[in-house]
């Protein structure tokens, strides 16, 4: 059984192992250097009161995955940013479909009109998991250079709230 809850400081140490092996395995997030439960802990804290964390676990408390929105520099004041991110071996379970009808309530409770998803091009799971959502794509990003200096294409589809 999946319960999805909201994160909090208790939860980074875990989350950011979840990611870290996703990071690891490489090409499926822009993220390409570990990260600790510090960092993860000051991601809840970078707009608290205009961004949500959801994560699922089993019924042992194990975390499968986590999923953010949360606003963006780049994005209008009336959209939010998703990422989600689902544990090595567990996608195709409905852990990424649980946490987005989370995370889609959130955005509308806190205001937002639209959700931005922007994924790396070769991240066929990433594009089919937002698509299969009902996100669209409106804007392709080419040669985009991550912090560890490689060049990748991405894509950013919108999620319309209503």
């Amino acid at each position: 059984m999946i319960t999805i809850r909201r994160a909090g400081d208790l939860d980074a140490r875990d989350m950011a192992d979840l990611l870290n092996a996703i990071i690891r395995k490489g090409g499926s997030t822009a993220l390409v250097e570990e990260i600790d439960a510090a960092t993860i802990k000051g991601w809840f804290r970078m707009a608290p009161d205009q961004s949500v964390w959801h994560l699922a676990e089993d019924e042992n408390g194990t975390i499968l995955g986590f999923q953010s929105i949360e606003p963006h520099k780049d994005l209008p004041p009336e959209a939010c940013d998703v990422a989600t991110f689902v544990k090595l071996g567990q996608t195709g379970l409905g852990i990424g479909s649980k946490l987005f009808e989370a995370s889609r309530a959130a955005a509308g409770a806190l205001g937002y009109a639209w959700i931005n998803a922007t994924i790396r091009a070769d991240n066929s799971g990433g594009l089919a998991y937002y698509q299969s959502r009902g996100f669209e794509t409106y804007a392709h990003h080419p040669n985009e250079r991550l912090s560890n200096g490689m060049r990748v294409d991405k894509v950013s589809k919108r999620f319309d709230l209503p």
